[in-house]
Protein backbone atom coordinates (compact mmCIF):
# COMPACT_ATOMS: atom_id res chain seq x y z
CA UNK A 1 0.00 0.00 0.00
CA UNK A 2 1.32 3.43 -0.97
CA UNK A 3 1.36 6.12 1.71
CA UNK A 4 -0.39 9.28 0.60
CA UNK A 5 1.94 12.27 0.50
CA UNK A 6 1.20 14.83 3.19
CA UNK A 7 -0.13 18.23 2.22
CA UNK A 8 2.39 21.07 2.49
CA UNK A 9 5.11 18.54 3.33
CA UNK A 10 8.03 20.76 2.27
CA UNK A 11 6.79 23.62 4.43
CA UNK A 12 6.23 21.33 7.40
CA UNK A 13 9.72 19.86 7.11
CA UNK A 14 11.24 23.31 6.92
CA UNK A 15 9.34 24.38 10.04
CA UNK A 16 11.03 21.65 12.11
CA UNK A 17 14.44 21.79 10.40
CA UNK A 18 16.20 22.69 13.67
CA UNK A 19 15.39 19.20 14.93
CA UNK A 20 15.72 17.26 11.69
CA UNK A 21 18.73 16.13 9.67
CA UNK A 22 18.44 14.83 6.11
CA UNK A 23 20.85 12.37 4.50
CA UNK A 24 22.77 13.33 1.38
CA UNK A 25 21.79 11.00 -1.45
CA UNK A 26 23.91 12.66 -4.15
CA UNK A 27 25.92 9.41 -4.20
CA UNK A 28 23.11 6.87 -4.65
CA UNK A 29 25.25 3.77 -4.06
CA UNK A 30 25.30 3.41 -0.28
CA UNK A 31 28.50 1.33 -0.37
CA UNK A 32 30.30 4.28 -1.95
CA UNK A 33 28.49 6.92 0.08
CA UNK A 34 29.53 5.46 3.45
CA UNK A 35 33.19 5.89 2.49
CA UNK A 36 32.65 9.68 2.52
CA UNK A 37 32.52 10.23 6.28
CA UNK A 38 30.48 13.11 7.64
CA UNK A 39 30.09 12.14 11.29
CA UNK A 40 27.59 13.80 13.58
CA UNK A 41 29.15 15.88 16.37
CA UNK A 42 26.77 14.77 19.10
CA UNK A 43 28.25 17.10 21.72
CA UNK A 44 27.52 20.07 19.47
CA UNK A 45 24.08 18.81 18.44
CA UNK A 46 22.80 18.23 21.98
CA UNK A 47 24.94 20.72 23.83
CA UNK A 48 26.24 18.06 26.24
CA UNK A 49 28.22 14.82 26.37
CA UNK A 50 25.40 12.54 27.55
CA UNK A 51 25.21 9.01 26.05
CA UNK A 52 23.34 8.74 22.75
CA UNK A 53 20.72 6.08 21.99
CA UNK A 54 19.50 5.32 18.49
CA UNK A 55 16.13 4.17 17.16
CA UNK A 56 16.07 2.91 13.58
CA UNK A 57 12.61 3.06 12.03
CA UNK A 58 10.96 5.51 14.44
CA UNK A 59 7.67 5.84 12.57
CA UNK A 60 5.50 8.57 14.08
CA UNK A 61 7.87 8.96 17.03
CA UNK A 62 5.66 7.82 19.89
CA UNK A 63 8.28 5.50 21.39
CA UNK A 64 11.26 7.80 21.11
CA UNK A 65 9.43 10.81 22.57
CA UNK A 66 8.27 8.81 25.60
CA UNK A 67 11.72 7.31 26.03
CA UNK A 68 13.37 10.73 25.89
CA UNK A 69 10.95 12.21 28.41
CA UNK A 70 11.65 9.35 30.82
CA UNK A 71 15.42 9.68 30.38
CA UNK A 72 16.43 13.37 30.47
CA UNK A 73 20.08 12.45 31.07
CA UNK A 74 20.31 10.64 27.74
CA UNK A 75 20.25 11.89 24.16
CA UNK A 76 18.27 10.18 21.39
CA UNK A 77 18.59 10.05 17.62
CA UNK A 78 15.54 8.72 15.75
CA UNK A 79 15.98 7.50 12.17
CA UNK A 80 13.18 7.11 9.62
CA UNK A 81 13.45 6.56 5.88
CA UNK A 82 10.16 8.18 4.83
CA UNK A 83 9.97 11.98 5.02
CA UNK A 84 6.18 11.67 4.88
CA UNK A 85 6.30 9.82 8.22
CA UNK A 86 9.21 11.46 10.02
CA UNK A 87 7.62 14.89 9.76
CA UNK A 88 4.88 13.69 12.13
CA UNK A 89 7.48 12.37 14.57
CA UNK A 90 9.37 15.67 14.66
CA UNK A 91 6.18 17.69 15.02
CA UNK A 92 5.13 15.46 17.92
CA UNK A 93 8.48 15.98 19.63
CA UNK A 94 8.39 19.75 19.18
CA UNK A 95 4.77 19.97 20.33
CA UNK A 96 5.64 18.14 23.56
CA UNK A 97 8.81 20.13 24.20
CA UNK A 98 11.15 17.14 24.05
CA UNK A 99 14.61 18.67 23.91
CA UNK A 100 16.89 15.61 24.03
CA UNK A 101 15.83 13.96 20.77
CA UNK A 102 16.78 14.73 17.17
CA UNK A 103 15.56 13.09 13.97
CA UNK A 104 17.36 11.85 10.89
CA UNK A 105 15.64 11.23 7.53
CA UNK A 106 17.90 8.45 6.27
CA UNK A 107 18.02 4.82 5.12
CA UNK A 108 19.80 2.42 7.49
CA UNK A 109 22.37 1.45 4.86
CA UNK A 110 23.71 5.05 4.79
CA UNK A 111 24.15 5.41 8.57
CA UNK A 112 27.89 4.55 8.73
CA UNK A 113 28.58 7.77 6.84
CA UNK A 114 27.16 9.77 9.72
CA UNK A 115 27.53 7.72 12.92
CA UNK A 116 31.04 7.10 14.25
CA UNK A 117 32.13 3.76 15.67
CA UNK A 118 31.67 3.46 19.43
CA UNK A 119 29.35 6.47 19.70
CA UNK A 120 26.00 4.78 20.55
CA UNK A 121 25.05 3.16 23.86
CA UNK A 122 21.78 1.46 22.83
CA UNK A 123 19.91 0.75 19.59
CA UNK A 124 16.16 0.15 19.28
CA UNK A 125 14.51 -1.79 16.47
CA UNK A 126 10.76 -1.63 17.04
CA UNK A 127 8.40 -3.57 14.78
CA UNK A 128 10.67 -3.47 11.77
CA UNK A 129 9.11 -4.79 8.53
CA UNK A 130 9.77 -8.56 8.56
CA UNK A 131 10.08 -8.98 4.77
CA UNK A 132 9.31 -12.72 4.77
CA UNK A 133 10.98 -15.04 2.30
CA UNK A 134 14.64 -15.45 1.33
CA UNK A 135 14.19 -13.14 -1.65
CA UNK A 136 13.78 -10.07 0.57
CA UNK A 137 16.32 -10.85 3.28
CA UNK A 138 18.57 -7.96 2.25
CA UNK A 139 15.76 -5.52 3.16
CA UNK A 140 15.49 -6.66 6.76
CA UNK A 141 16.96 -4.36 9.39
CA UNK A 142 18.69 -7.37 10.93
CA UNK A 143 20.47 -8.62 7.83
CA UNK A 144 24.17 -9.39 8.22
CA UNK A 145 25.48 -6.18 6.66
CA UNK A 146 23.39 -3.92 8.87
CA UNK A 147 24.12 -5.88 12.04
CA UNK A 148 27.83 -5.34 11.47
CA UNK A 149 27.14 -1.61 11.13
CA UNK A 150 25.22 -1.62 14.42
CA UNK A 151 27.98 -3.56 16.11
CA UNK A 152 30.48 -0.89 15.09
CA UNK A 153 28.23 1.94 16.29
CA UNK A 154 27.85 0.47 19.78
CA UNK A 155 30.13 1.01 22.74
CA UNK A 156 31.44 -2.10 24.46
CA UNK A 157 28.54 -3.46 26.52
CA UNK A 158 26.01 -1.58 24.39
CA UNK A 159 22.95 -3.42 23.17
CA UNK A 160 20.35 -3.78 20.44
CA UNK A 161 16.78 -3.95 21.76
CA UNK A 162 14.33 -5.59 19.36
CA UNK A 163 10.54 -5.89 19.54
CA UNK A 164 8.28 -7.47 16.95
CA UNK A 165 4.93 -9.17 16.57
CA UNK A 166 6.36 -11.52 13.92
CA UNK A 167 7.72 -14.79 15.34
CA UNK A 168 9.65 -15.72 12.18
CA UNK A 169 11.41 -12.34 12.13
CA UNK A 170 12.15 -12.67 15.84
CA UNK A 171 13.76 -16.08 15.37
CA UNK A 172 15.67 -14.92 12.30
CA UNK A 173 16.99 -11.88 14.19
CA UNK A 174 17.90 -13.96 17.26
CA UNK A 175 20.02 -16.26 15.09
CA UNK A 176 21.61 -13.33 13.29
CA UNK A 177 22.70 -11.67 16.53
CA UNK A 178 24.23 -14.91 17.82
CA UNK A 179 25.98 -15.43 14.48
CA UNK A 180 27.57 -11.97 14.74
CA UNK A 181 28.89 -12.45 18.25
CA UNK A 182 26.22 -10.77 20.36
CA UNK A 183 25.06 -12.23 23.68
CA UNK A 184 21.26 -12.46 23.51
CA UNK A 185 19.54 -11.87 26.87
CA UNK A 186 16.17 -10.90 28.35
CA UNK A 187 14.13 -12.75 25.75
CA UNK A 188 10.37 -12.77 26.33
CA UNK A 189 7.06 -13.20 24.53
CA UNK A 190 5.27 -11.13 27.18
CA UNK A 191 6.45 -7.54 27.35
CA UNK A 192 3.81 -6.82 30.03
CA UNK A 193 5.25 -9.38 32.46
CA UNK A 194 7.32 -6.77 34.28
CA UNK A 195 10.55 -8.61 33.44
CA UNK A 196 11.71 -5.75 31.22
CA UNK A 197 11.31 -1.99 31.25
CA UNK A 198 8.94 -1.43 28.36
CA UNK A 199 7.90 1.74 26.56
CA UNK A 200 5.14 0.96 24.10
CA UNK A 201 5.04 2.06 20.47
CA UNK A 202 1.86 3.01 18.62
CA UNK A 203 1.78 -0.37 16.87
CA UNK A 204 2.44 -2.21 20.10
CA UNK A 205 -0.51 -0.67 21.92
CA UNK A 206 -2.83 -1.83 19.13
CA UNK A 207 -1.32 -5.32 18.99
CA UNK A 208 -1.59 -5.82 22.77
CA UNK A 209 -5.22 -4.68 22.69
CA UNK A 210 -5.85 -7.45 20.13
CA UNK A 211 -4.17 -10.03 22.36
CA UNK A 212 -1.20 -10.54 20.05
CA UNK A 213 2.13 -11.73 21.52
CA UNK A 214 5.02 -9.27 21.40
CA UNK A 215 8.50 -10.76 21.13
CA UNK A 216 11.45 -8.97 22.71
CA UNK A 217 15.17 -9.58 22.94
CA UNK A 218 18.26 -7.69 23.99
CA UNK A 219 21.49 -8.42 22.12
CA UNK A 220 24.59 -7.22 23.96
CA UNK A 221 27.93 -6.41 22.35
CA UNK A 222 30.89 -7.86 24.27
Amino acid sequence: MRIRRKKHLAERLEAVSNYLFVADYSVPDSREAIKMKDYFDFNAIYGNSNPVELEIGCGKGGFICKKAQLSPNLNFLAVELLDNIIVMAVENSVKNGVENVRFFNCGAEYLPRYIADGSISNIYLNFSPPYPGDRYENRRLTNSRLIEFYKNFLVSGGAINLKTDNKDFYEYSFNQFVKHGFKVTDTTEDVLSGKIENVQTEYETKFIACGMPIYYLRAVKD
